[in-house]
């Protein structure tokens, strides 16, 4: 089995779109209007619109509802990035060292999942990573 990619349900695609270049550093790949895809080494961050809901089963997902997940992007410099985005969206916590050996910094996107940025900085983190 392979992983393939994470989707996100969005309410106003484009601006999710948006958003997750600006803060990936890449553009997205637009397979229909109503779908796109982030494709990175690591993993893909699928993008759908609302109306793709419909294609499954009514109401099996719903946008902007999220409260669980945390979309986790490993980064070559946290506050760099963070300084950079920090005025376009919304924060949930300032760059700071988290008990697991990151420092990270979280951020919603337009629907309100939350985004971690982050890098490996004790020896144990980035031991951890280095097996990925």
């Amino acid at each position: 089995m392979k992983f393939a990619s994470t989707r996100l349900i969005a309410q106003d695609i484009k601006a999710m779109v948006a958003f997750y270049e600006m803060v990936m550093g890449q553009t997205a790949d637009w397979l229909a209007p109503q779908f796109a895809e982030i494709v990175t080494p690591a993993a893909t961050l699928a993008i759908g619109s609302v109306e793709t809901v419909a294609i499954f089963q009514p109401g099996s997902c719903e946008p902007a509802a999220n409260r669980t997940a945390i979309i986790e992007l490993m980064v070559d410099d946290v506050d760099a990035l963070f300084d950079q985005l920090k005025d376009s969206v919304t924060i949930v916590h300032e760059p700071k060292m988290m008990p697991w050996g990151n420092r990270a910094a979280m951020i919603r996107d337009p629907e309100g999942t939350i985004v971690a940025l982050f890098k490996p900085v004790s020896d144990a983190a980035i031991e951890r990573f280095g097996k990925r």
